[in-house]
């Protein structure tokens, strides 16, 4: 029997830090979109830049709501958000409650990360290292909203010291501060399910050995997870290699120790994921929970 996963309200996927919609062909959602629209869902793919603070990425995507809202007849959207896509997507429904069913956040850094801190302590600021290392990471932003971009009259600002600093642990506090909806009291814990109409939902992921076999034992991006993961120590073994197990926890906690990478959990490599979970089956299973709470 086919499962039934066609929301009452169109779904968002919000993109990630250096993230996009489709560079040169490729999706950053890899079989995920097609997959829900498959199911009968609506979904919706939005550009925020690629590297720059919460805030500002958060009224980049405000401002495309409306349209969004126009283009389905929907009053609502549910936002899913992957990486920092997830701190765009709270810091909407913050602002705008009225005009969000749902947040969803995928492998989000909802208490920082500690790969920005470790960044931050190595580059330090205004160093040559560093320099070099912005200049090279804002330039590979830029060429990929060049690759992205439908408009050649829109182009986002990229700032890759404003991303990394609304990252860390204490850049993330300082969000939180601010919009702390859906988030546990207890390290660890589960945070409120509903806040001002809106329910709060998060799933993510960690190294695990099931995460080394499958296809993920010829993909580079794990094994870069891999040797990122030396970075933590607070979750020194329960992290996805960007994000900590714990920080990524946010209102009603579906999973989050899925045998996926960072990258994984977004079906990337062009599907080369470990073996044991189907990430696509995630986002599916997730339309499929919406529409039973009537969303």
């Amino acid at each position: 029997m086919a499962l039934n996963a066609r929301t009452r309200f169109p779904l968002v996927l919000v993109h990630g830090l250096l993230g996009f919609v489709r560079v040169a062909g490729y999706p950053y959602w890899f079989g995920i979109d097609s997959a829900l629209r498959r199911h009968g869902v609506q979904v919706f793919l939005p550009r925020v830049s690629a590297v720059h603070c919460n805030e500002l990425r958060g009224e980049q995507l405000l401002e495309q709501i409306p349209a969004i809202l126009a283009s389905s007849g929907a009053e609502r959207v549910h936002l899913i958000g992957h990486s920092q896509g997830a701190l765009t997507a709270r810091y909407v429904a913050a602002r705008r409650p009225e005009w969000v069913a749902s947040v969803t956040s995928v492998a989000g850094p909802n208490q920082g990360s500690e790969l920005a801190d470790y960044l931050q302590l190595k580059l330090g600021l205004d160093t040559p290292r560093e320099r070099l290392f912005r200049g090279a990471i804002e330039g590979v932003a830029k060429l990929m909203d060049r690759l992205d971009r439908r408009d050649e009259r829109i182009r986002l600002p990229q700032d890759v010291l404003a991303s990394r600093q609304a990252l860390t642990q204490q850049g993330v506090a300082a969000f939180n501060a601010k919009y702390p909806q859906g988030l546990p009291e207890v390290w660890g814990g589960e945070g409120p399910e509903e806040v001002n109409g809106v329910r709060y939902y998060s799933w993510s992921g960690t190294l695990q050995p099931a995460t080394d076999r499958g296809r993920n034992r010829f993909d580079a991006s794990h094994a870069l997870c891999r040797r990122l993961s030396r970075c933590f120590q607070i979750e020194k073994g329960q992290n996805d290699g960007m994000v900590g197990r714990f920080s990524s926890h946010l209102g009603k906690v579906i999973r989050s120790d899925y045998p996926l990478d960072h990258l994984d959990i977004i079906n990337q490599t062009a599907g080369a994921v470990g073996q044991g979970i189907d990430p696509v089956a995630l986002f599916v299973e997730h339309a499929a929970r919406l529409r039973e709470a009537g969303l």
